[in-house]
């Protein structure tokens, strides 16, 4: 992975559980992860979350003052820009949709630079298993529109259809064209799909697979 790596996505599209599982994969290889929760939209599904999950591991987390509380004020009370020059590796987790871009787009200049020098990936998090993305269509219009608000572009995509805790393997199989559909349209590579980590690793030509475990749960089972 390179320096600093943003994750965006839908709201349920699962971008925050990616951004966990990336962050824990990094924490094992030894290296420093900081993992920036600018989740300033929805307080439900939040990597302020994992805050005792990340301690554990070694993982910095960063998160507005009002994460994990009731009030859901837009408030970012932290220095990007002076993470993004700190040692080790940085994942921002951004809100749902282009709303939640919003605090990315005054960042423009210092991504810019780290684009210049290949150091920032931005992915971005589809699942056609959730309602408003389910297209080809629908998720590129979605993707577009975070990228004019963020004012940077995606520079990979990462296939995350899922089904919550009933998805299996064949989930990740049967999404493996919406993948490449959106991958040709966009054009941007796909990084990676998806599958249930407790799973046997699915087995199809051509395509880069990655376990991912489900740690983000929805409230009613927490």
């Amino acid at each position: 992975m390179k320096k600093v790596t943003i994750i965006t996505g839908h709201y349920g599209s699962g971008k925050t559980n990616i951004s966990v599982n990336l962050a824990l994969e990094l924490a094992k290889t030894g290296e420093r992860v900081t993992v920036v929760d600018l989740d300033i939209v929805n307080y439900y599904f939040r990597t302020a979350d994992f805050k005792k999950l990340f301690a554990e591991n070694g993982i910095e987390l960063i998160s507005s003052m009002y994460a994990n509380t009731n009030l859901d004020i837009p408030a970012i009370s932290f220095d990007i820009e002076r993470l993004c020059r700190d040692e080790g590796y940085l994942i921002i987790d951004v809100g749902g949709d282009d709303a939640g871009a919003t605090a990315l787009g005054r960042y423009k200049e210092p991504f810019e630079e780290l684009k210049a020098n290949n150091q920032i990936d931005m992915f971005y998090v589809i699942n056609c298993c959730r309602y408003l993305t389910s297209t080809s269509e629908e998720a590129l219009e979605l993707m577009y529109e975070i990228e004019e608000t963020a004012r940077f572009k995606h520079t990979g995509i990462v296939n995350n259809s899922n089904l919550g805790t009933e998805t299996t393997v064949q989930t990740a199989v049967d999404a493996v064209e919406f993948g490449k559909e959106v991958s040709k349209n966009a054009g941007i590579p796909v990084i990676f799909n998806s599958y249930p980590a407790e799973s046997e690793k699915p087995e199809v030509e051509g395509v880069n697979f990655k376990p991912v475990i489900n740690f983000v749960k929805p409230i009613w089972e927490q």
